[in-house]
Formats: C-alpha cells, structure tokens, sequence
C-alpha cells in the first residue's frame, strides 16, 4: 500500500500550500529543446583584461556545446544608483540577464575578494522587479583570474553572491593561476590543467542547464513564498474597500475626468469622515 502524507503531526504546516514535489512535475514541456542561452560577465576594465580573455575562452567552448551566447561589456556602466536604472546599459544588463537560463561569473581577485567592477554589475541587478526576478533559478559558474599563486576567495565570495541571487550554483569552479602566463598573444588560453578546468567547468554548466531550465520556476518555488502571497492577498481582500462614484452629465471644471470613480476607505465608506 503506498504511503499517504499525513498533515496532522505537522500543526504549523498549511496543508493547501504544501506541495509535495512530484517526479511528474519535473517533466520537460513540449518544444523544449533550444540551445541553452548563457551570460557571461567578466570583472575588468583592463585593455588585456584576463578575466575577459577568460570569458571569451569560456564562450568558445560553451558555443562548441551548442549554448547561445552573450557577453556583456561592463564598459560605461554607472556606478550603481549613480543614474536612473532606465540607463541604456543597465537596461541592456538586465535583459541580458532576464534572457538568460544560465550564467558565467569570472572576476580577478583584487585585495582579496573580487572587483569593484564585477560587484557593481550584481549590484544593478535587482533581486525583484515587479513580478519577475532575474537571476532567480538560473545556473551559474564562478571563475576566477589571480595574479598569483592560486587562491579561491573570488569563487568563494561569487558563491555566496550567487546563492543571495538565487541562483543554482554548479558544484565545479575555475581558478586561474598567474593569469599573465596562460594567455598567448593572441588572447587564446594555453593548454595546461588549468584549461582543462574551464572545459570541465562549461561542460558542468551546460549540463545542469539543461536540468534545471524550463522547470526553474517549480524547482525555486517556496511554501514561505506561496504563504506569505496567500496572506498578502487576504490582507488586500479585506482593506479593499471601494464604491463607484455616479458620473454627472457635466463635471465641475476643478474636477478632472479620470478621478470621477475612486477608491474610498473604509472610514470615508461610513461616512465618519
């Protein structure tokens, strides 16, 4: 006999927002099959930027996968809250990000943790507009570029950065050592273990963007979230007191035609006001 849920020893648990996850709901819809769109963000503003040649590397090998790319140029992005979000390259930065399903973060590690250039394009991402958030449920790979000897604090902090961006991290990740000598002259990466790396790292991410697009909106859905949406819209149900006004044949000329029917409290509704 298959096992049926119980609620009753779950007494703080609102049976009718719970949602048991199902193998079934986990199924691809019908024409799920594009390539796999992926942004790349680099951290530089360098001419020989390394975490820009990097990133182009990283591109390389995801389009051989069969991804859909873009990578976004960080030049002439204001410092965050410096202008309108309605600025055309924080305009291009957040469609990019809404088009995407997956996304590469490289950034070179500068006094210990990533740059001020990388952080600010996060920054401008916000974690809600309206209804829709553009990083949420999206897959990430953080990369890294030093100077030196190999460290791991830029991918550590990029993680964190993703989780707070609610975003599916994937388990591999890439730091570049004495960035300057893996380069050619032509920008290309040397074949070293270090590529070998990158290679696995994109093949990684397309993988598990594969799995996790077109049901990243089930897989990030949250019984919180569906709680606390319940109780909002109870709130609003029960504060939205409105009456229509009649409209005269002729309206006073102080008073404009758009503002003949509004909503009322529930104070002026009664009349105590």
């Amino acid at each position: 006999m298959q096992h049926q849920p119980m609620t009753e020893d779950l007494p703080h648990v609102d049976p009718t927002l719970l949602d048991t996850p199902d193998l079934t709901k986990l199924a691809l819809p019908a024409g799920a099959d594009h390539p796999p769109r992926i942004l790349i963000l680099y951290g530089s503003l360098r001419p020989q930027s390394f975490s820009r040649k990097l990133a182009l590397e990283a591109e390389r090998i995801l389009q051989r996968f069969g991804a859909e790319t873009r990578v976004f140029d960080p030049h002439e992005l204001p410092i965050l809250d410096s202008v309108p979000a309605s600025h055309p390259k924080v305009q291009e930065l957040r469609s990019l990000s809404l088009w995407s399903e997956g996304q590469v973060w490289v950034s070179p590690e500068r006094h210990g943790t990533l740059t001020g250039v990388f952080k600010n394009q996060i920054d401008w991402l916000p974690l809600e507009e309206g209804s829709v958030r553009p990083t949420q449920g999206r897959t990430l790979a953080v990369m890294q570029v030093c100077g030196g000897s190999q460290s791991f604090n830029v991918v550590n902090a990029l993680r964190v950065l993703g989780r707070w961006m609610r975003m599916v991290t994937i388990p591999n990740q890439s730091s570049v050592a004495k960035a300057w000598q893996e380069f050619d002259e032509h920008g290309r990466m040397k074949p070293s273990a270090f590529y070998d790396r990158v290679v696995d790292v994109m093949e990684e991410l397309f993988k598990f963007t594969l799995l996790v697009r077109d049901r990243s909106d089930y897989l990030v859905d949250r019984y919180s979230e569906r709680k606390g949406a319940a109780q909002a819209r109870e709130v609003s149900a029960a504060v939205a007191v409105t009456e229509p006004v009649a409209i005269p044949a002729t309206l006073p000329p102080t008073q404009p035609a758009n503002e003949a029917v509004r909503p009322r409290s529930p104070c002026c509704a009664s009349g105590s006001c």
